[in-house]
């Protein structure tokens, strides 16, 4: 019950991205006493800046707030899989537990793809939990991809 309030919370994100024309994908990260402590969605675009995902500006927010670029004992939820570069920055963070809703088959690094958050001989691990609202999650991201298809067709 818990991972979908929170997955809730990162819909609504995602809806932020989704307006500003990103990629709908929102973050949230909790502490271990279930306070919400990082925050994020996806401004690549706008930002020109290929690294500013939903986690990487919700483990800054995070950081920032703990003062410590390490957030040990704390959750992240995001509405799609993350990607290599996410998941480095998830192991490098110390970031316990990963609850994601939509698989990426393409660059899912938490298993879809490749599975880096688990992999054997890296110094730390993350928990997984895939599949959370699953169906809105992806839905949301299809609905996005459709919409942006339709509109360069029309604009040719």
């Amino acid at each position: 019950m818990t991972d979908e309030i929170w997955m809730r919370h990162a819909l609504e994100l995602a809806k932020c991205a989704e307006s500003i024309g990103e990629i709908p994908v929102g973050a949230v990260i909790v502490d271990e006493n279930g306070q919400l402590i990082g925050e994020g969605f996806n401004q690549s675009i706008i930002k020109h800046n290929p690294t500013a995902h939903a986690e990487i500006m919700a483990i800054e927010q995070a950081g920032r707030f703990l003062h410590n670029y390490r957030l040990v004992n704390t959750t992240l939820y995001v509405t799609l899989e993350p990607c290599i570069m996410c998941a480095g920055a998830i192991i490098h963070s110390r970031i316990k537990r990963v609850v994601y809703g939509a698989s990426d088959y393409k660059t899912g690094a938490a298993g879809s793809y490749i599975n880096i958050l688990s992999r054997t001989g890296i110094n730390h691990f993350a928990q997984i939990t895939s599949g959370v609202l699953a169906s809105e999650c992806s839905s949301m991201l299809s609905n996005f991809f459709k919409k942006r298809r339709l509109e360069k067709k029309q604009n040719k």
